[in-house]
């Protein structure tokens, strides 16, 4: 028995140094292979591997770089913001003097709500503090009365040992919260007033209840004016070495109608699908009738007839993949600038009114678009009528 025991070790220690044996010969192998290709004695990557080192950037300008141009120039200090600046002042004092109410910032979106409120809390907290003493929560995302009794409440509640000051609840598009969820903040909102101030950022004032508004200072956020936007996008066009054309600007800021957001949005979509920005490529990049379109369609339905001109703008919404929304909404912008009498003007205007109304709660877009030039045929006759 000994000596079989003795034979089977020998065998399996005799099995593992040829394994060893064989993969030794297998690394000198593939060592003398990769000389050969090196041409020299040192151990060399394979030039794809050295050219994928080579391009490798640092973690940190790779990532921005990478972010989306809205982020990339988000306004840091409250001194790069471009708008409200009344607002920004009265924010500034309340700061300087120590005294920050609660806030509710309304308004619609891209004007500077949530950038305005990130920037107070960076100049209120250093980095080190951010994370201990800033609360940020988007409403959208978790609306209802738990989030308020857990994170908001755990967070309101706890003090910071070592650090004066308050802390700060950031509850962003909060007009996304539930009519229960608005009336337990209200009293967490009254309890700790004395470590913890909130700041509701919403679209639309009337969907927060009238409590909350009684215990914050209210400011309005306008839509951003032509003349602050175009600064701020030169900036970016310069930074990304855009090549953008004088009317293409024109467009950009037509169609984000105030939205910083929306601008820059368009301004990046465009610039990576077609290389240069234009009016043209930018109102076909964002899907928007061109002007010369609408002022085909307006002249088809004034004075062509029904089938003519039924048939001539569904081709071209085909051709162009426009919807009746935005044909209306341009169309619309066209009739205030025609002189047409009053009264035809006031008759047009609510048929418009009509179809857009049935176009929100989704009725078929052919039906409506016969209803859009039965409207303008309706109008040229009373016209000629009037005539």
């Amino acid at each position: 028995m000994a000596t079989s025991r003795e034979s089977c070790f020998c065998a399996r220690t005799l099995e593992r140094k040829g394994l060893r044996v064989r993969s030794r010969l297998v690394a000198v192998q593939a060592l003398g292979l990769r000389n050969d290709l090196s041409g020299s004695g040192r151990l060399r990557l394979p030039a794809m591997e050295t050219a994928a080192l080579k391009q490798q950037e640092p973690p940190a300008a790779a990532k921005i770089r990478n972010l989306p141009w809205v982020e990339k120039y988000r306004p840091q200090t409250l001194n790069d913001l471009i708008s409200h600046q009344d607002i920004l002042n009265t924010i500034q004092k309340f700061i300087s003097e120590d005294r920050l109410p609660h806030l509710l910032l309304y308004g619609p979106p891209g004007t500077g709500k949530t950038s305005t409120i990130l920037a107070c809390a960076k100049q209120l907290y250093k980095d080190k503090e951010f994370g201990s003493m800033v609360l940020e929560l988007n409403a959208s995302d978790d609306r209802g009365i738990d989030i308020v009794r857990g994170p908001i409440l755990s967070f309101a509640s706890t003090r910071t040992i070592f650090k004066k000051g308050f802390k700060l609840v950031i509850l962003d598009e909060a007009d996304a919260m539930t009519q229960d969820a608005q009336n337990a903040l209200r009293r967490v909102i009254e309890k700790f007033t004395e470590n913890t101030r909130f700041c509701l950022i919403c679209n639309y004032l009337s969907k927060i209840i009238p409590a909350l508004q009684s215990r914050c200072t209210r400011f309005r956020f306008g839509p951003l004016t032509p003349e602050l936007m175009v600064p701020r996008l030169e900036h970016v066009v310069e930074e990304e070495k855009v090549d953008i054309s004088e009317d293409g600007m024109k467009a950009l800021v037509t169609l984000s109608s105030g939205d910083m957001r929306r601008a820059l949005n368009i301004l990046q979509s465009t610039n990576m699908a077609f290389g240069k920005v234009t009016e043209e490529t930018v109102y076909t990049c964002t899907g928007h009738p061109l002007k010369s379109d609408i002022a085909n369609i307006l002249d088809w339905m004034l004075n062509q007839d029904f089938t003519t001109a039924y048939r001539n703008i569904t081709e071209l919404k085909t051709l162009k993949g426009l919807a009746l929304h935005d044909i209306l909404t341009e169309v619309h912008l066209f009739v205030h600038r025609v002189d047409f009498p009053s009264s035809v003007r006031i008759h047009l205007l609510t048929k418009m009114a009509d179809i857009e109304y049935r176009l929100s709660v989704g009725t078929n877009e052919k039906i409506q678009l016969s209803s859009l030039i039965a409207a303008f045929q309706v109008t040229r006759d009373l016209i000629v009528a009037e005539a």
